[in-house]
């Protein structure tokens, strides 16, 4: 039988405001978190990860989570409906090895390479993700969300974390949400200030974010609408959140971690762009050679806008 090991929870270590770079699914890879902890992102999430697929068949997910110790703090984010899914994808993620290319195994003479806590998906709005009964739709059943995220709690001792949006519909608000799972230890929580229905456009809730307050008294990060300084000043001086979880603001500017810290614009001339684009892009072909250059077309097209 394993042995738990009770670890640190880092949430309570992070000078604040936090800045996070948020998760998002096909573009968080390694590559572009390295370039954005780089320019002082504090907290790294993954890309989205199916808890189903570690749970069956983990091979090609694990090898998307694959992550280098200069990311720390690095959390994976799980999404799924099944808390049993999430129960062994917790453990798995607890145990892993990331530093073992090939087996994967925890060496017993060595600290294994693992996550620095474990975040569930309450607040992706795309429709693939609803139909599977997933992301935000959840936050309208909150008692099969408060399995996944007892499961995932009773799995793993690393500290876990949520995301939701403002809401998710009639009855699916973020303070009922919280609410309603108050009494579970959960370490912190990113609020996307837009409901489910608007997507990722149109004005963010921040009195909701501000509200939240009254019901969670862990790390609250507020998410939407940040695009550099002024706005990132604005969300933390409105929601009294304790930092921001930064998205699309970053795509093809990762250097807005560093912008909304020091106040910088998040302008640059070309040249300055083009040193950033060719240092991911050097990155990536490293981390997944030819295919991450392929994969970094996507991110070129950022950084030229």
């Amino acid at each position: 039988m394993t042995k738990m090991v009770i670890r640190e929870n880092f949430w309570e270590k992070l000078n604040k405001p936090i800045y996070a770079l948020a998760p998002m699914a096909g573009v968080a890879d390694s590559a572009f978190r390295q370039i954005c902890k780089g320019f002082g992102a504090d907290v790294l999430y993954s890309e989205m990860a199916s808890a189903t697929a570690l749970a069956y068949s983990p091979a090609k997910t694990l090898e998307m989570l694959q992550f280098n110790k200069i990311e720390r703090p690095y959390v994976v984010q799980l999404f799924g409906s099944e808390a049993r899914h999430f129960a062994i994808a917790a453990k798995r993620l607890s145990h892993y090895d990331f530093s073992k290319n090939r087996s994967g195994l925890a060496s017993s003479l060595a600290s294994p390479q693992i996550p620095d806590g474990i975040d569930i998906n309450f607040g992706c709005p795309v429709k693939k993700v609803a139909k599977q009964g997933a992301g935000a739709v959840l936050m309208r059943n909150k008692e099969r969300a408060r399995e996944i995220i007892k499961a995932v709690i009773g799995s793993t001792d690393l500290p876990v974390s949520i995301k939701i949006r403002a809401s998710a519909g009639k009855g699916a608000d973020a303070l009922e949400f919280l609410n309603h799972m108050r009494d579970l230890n959960i370490k912190a929580v990113m609020i996307h200030g837009r409901s489910m229905a608007r997507g990722f456009s149109g004005p963010v809730d921040v009195e909701i974010i501000k509200k939240a307050r009254q019901y969670f008294n862990g790390i609250i990060l507020a998410n939407g609408g940040v695009v550099g300084h002024g706005s990132a000043e604005e969300m933390l001086r409105e929601s009294k959140a304790d930092g921001i979880g930064i998205a699309r603001g970053a795509l093809g500017r990762p250097w807005i971690f560093k912008a909304v810290r020091t106040g910088q614009s998040v302008s640059r001339s070309p040249r300055a762009v083009f040193k950033v684009a060719l240092k991911h892009a050097e990155t990536a072909y490293k981390l997944k050679g030819q295919q991450g250059l392929v994969e970094m077309r996507k991110h070129l097209c950022w950084y030229v806008q």
